[in-house]
């Protein structure tokens, strides 16, 4: 089977496709992948440390105020999906597959014009724009929320089958990720905070507080923290202005590579509220404090974050409410009640879906034989 992926802008994006890259070799050995995604996008990083071929295409996504970037938008959007073509003719594919994001618009606009089998999956509850630009020209979308399907037309080529995580997630336990990761015996509780693969200001001031606040009465805890790319920078001037650089249970790292292990490690996560990141939590069984992002498309993260918190499995902060006082407060409250921190990895673990990976296989490896029919009596 030859795969040709796409998707990018954030590592939310990017991941998915990747994982269903696990799932497939893991099925057929012999599968080839190549991606498309931009040069200058996250994807390119995470897709060439895969090993998997790379075709960058030119493509942007649309600006929310009036702006001269929409005419070179517009301009983009009307020659992508030929150069789309292009890469796709070389590649030759059995199928196609979309992750989200802008970038995968044209590869999959090109590859359904081409009659090739072509996928989507959509990781949020809420469809992003690429998602329902393309409903209507793809032969198959994977949900990973059931109330996503309210939100697309087409309902019949829909099919709820959850969202895959990467196989390295959850593959070490607790112990032996904190050896692997030189974890000191005396760390007794690890926090693990990120923003996103661009990082998030907010994020980063929430992660500073707790480590000058909560981190520094404890002997017994560590705090690792990803700035993000856009914003490492920024969370750097932070730590350095209050001296934290000096103590050695304190780390920020631009973007952190091997987060499956630190997530197996860590005793708290502090994190935004994107779907791939819930699914992970859930798989691991992991205690969070969530801060959904206020800038994506209907306030999803927010959804996402409250259908948890809800039912007692996350504990839910906006923005809006973040101080110093609260943040350190959830904290303590998280690492002084055992109780409290057992029953919420309790309630996580209900949002997994332990079947993912063989129903996602199922239906591509359906849709190609059935679109295979097709042209055969074509």
């Amino acid at each position: 089977m030859k795969v040709l992926l796409t998707g990018g802008g954030t590592s939310g994006h990017v991941n998915p496709a990747l994982a269903i890259a696990d799932i497939i070799k893991t099925n057929d050995p012999s599968a080839e992948f190549a991606y498309i995604g931009t040069e200058k996008g996250i994807e390119k990083r995470l897709v060439e440390k895969e090993g998997y071929d790379f075709y960058p295409i030119k493509i942007q996504g649309i600006s929310r105020s009036l702006s001269f970037s929409n005419l070179k938008t517009a301009y983009l959007v009307i020659t992508a999906p030929a150069k789309a073509k292009k890469i796709i003719e070389k590649f030759d594919p059995d199928v196609v597959i979309g992750t989200g994001g802008y970038v995968c618009w044209a590869p999959l606009k090109a590859a359904a014009e081409m009659g090739i089998p072509t996928v989507l999956h959509e990781s949020n509850s809420v469809p992003g724009l690429a998602v329902r630009k393309l409903e209507s020209k793809v032969d198959l979308i994977l949900t990973n929320f059931k109330s996503t399907e309210e939100a697309l037309t087409d309902t019949q080529k829909v099919v709820n089958v959850g969202n895959p995580i990467r196989f390295s997630f959850g593959a070490a336990d607790k112990a032996e990720a904190r050896k692997k990761l030189g974890i000191p015996d005396n760390i007794k509780f690890l926090v693990l905070s990120f923003g996103g693969s661009l990082g998030a200001p907010k994020l980063n001031e929430a992660a500073i507080d707790v480590m000058r606040g909560f981190v520094l009465e404890h002997d017994d805890v560590m705090h690792v923290h990803s700035g993000g790319r856009n914003y490492y920078k920024n969370a750097m001037q932070m730590f350095a202005g209050y001296s934290l650089e000096k103590n050695d249970r304190l780390d920020i790292k631009e973007y952190i590579y091997d987060m499956s292990l630190y997530m197996t490690a860590a005793d708290l996560i502090i994190c935004r509220a994107g779907a791939m990141t819930l699914t992970e939590l859930a798989m691991m069984n992991k205690p969070a404090i969530l801060i959904p992002s206020p800038n994506v498309t209907d306030n999803h993260q927010y959804k996402n974050a409250k259908v948890l918190a809800d039912v007692g499995a996350a504990i839910l902060m906006e923005e809006s409410e973040l101080s110093f006082e609260s943040i350190n407060a959830a904290v303590r409250e998280i690492y002084s009640d055992t109780a409290k921190r057992e029953s919420i990895c309790k309630a996580i673990s209900q949002f997994a879906s332990p079947d993912v990976d063989r129903r996602i296989y199922e239906e591509l490896a359906k849709l190609i034989r059935n679109k295979a029919k097709i042209k055969r009596k074509g």
